[in-house]
């Protein structure tokens, strides 16, 4: 079970400048020394190469593009066999209502019980209804990880209205509620931490140098 507080994604894509296992190794090292409870990661040598130097339970996803699906967050069993391999403690999929590009949800939530008993599994959501979908077919955690990246919830972030969504997500859902997405500053974190979130996972407000030195610049320009 993951522990409750702070998660920090440590991720780097390939057309990133931070893009190396080594160098997100040190990013997880740096947020554990910084009070990080867990990371989420990227990819199996990422994966592997982070727990060498944390002793941290880890979220691991594979992001791999379908040209027949929008799904791209640990879409299919491939992604999840990679996982497996990492020996990552929890593993998250994409569970929106989006079309995949193999199996269903439900399939991919058997395979890992299956296959996997030993490993949690969290649900990448959008929506309420998606949210109470993941929490049917028994996924440990709930993330508002994909809201403002559906095409369907494109625009709306998780802090609007005073967080209503993760209020809504809290109220009617039984598996753990992860906070994720647009969490950006220490005071968000608590406040989400307050309405009663189990943990909270954030990236590019800490890991991802260049987005943060954009939003520098982007001030002087108004």
């Amino acid at each position: 079970m993951l522990p409750q507080g702070l998660i920090v994604s440590c991720q780097a894509l390939s057309d990133e400048p931070l893009h190396s296992s080594f160098i997100m190794s040190k990013m997880a090292l740096a947020a554990y020394e910084g009070g990080a409870v867990g990371i989420r990661a990227n990819s199996k040598e990422d994966i592997i190469a982070i727990k060498k130097e944390v002793n941290l339970p880890v979220i691991g996803i594979v992001k791999r593009d379908y040209d027949n699906s929008d799904v791209f967050i640990t879409a299919t069993s491939k992604e999840i066999d990679e996982l497996i391999e990492s020996n990552c403690e929890v593993i998250a999929l994409d569970a929106t209502k989006q079309s995949r590009p193999k199996e269903s949800l439900e399939e991919l939530v058997s395979y890992v019980r299956r296959t996997a008993p030993h490993v949690e599994i969290m649900a990448d959501i959008s929506t309420l209804e998606e949210a109470k979908n993941a929490d049917a077919l028994g996924f440990d955690y709930v993330g508002t990880t994909l809201r403002g990246y559906t095409p369907y919830t494109k625009g709306q972030i998780l802090y609007e209205n005073n967080f209503q969504f993760l209020k809504d997500v809290l109220e009617n859902v039984d598996a753990k509620v992860i906070a994720e997405g647009n969490v950006v500053t220490p005071e968000m974190f608590k406040t989400v931490t307050e309405l009663g979130v189990y943990c909270t996972v954030v990236g590019g407000a800490i890991t991802r140098p260049k987005e943060i030195t954009k939003r520098f610049i982007e001030v002087n320009k108004k």
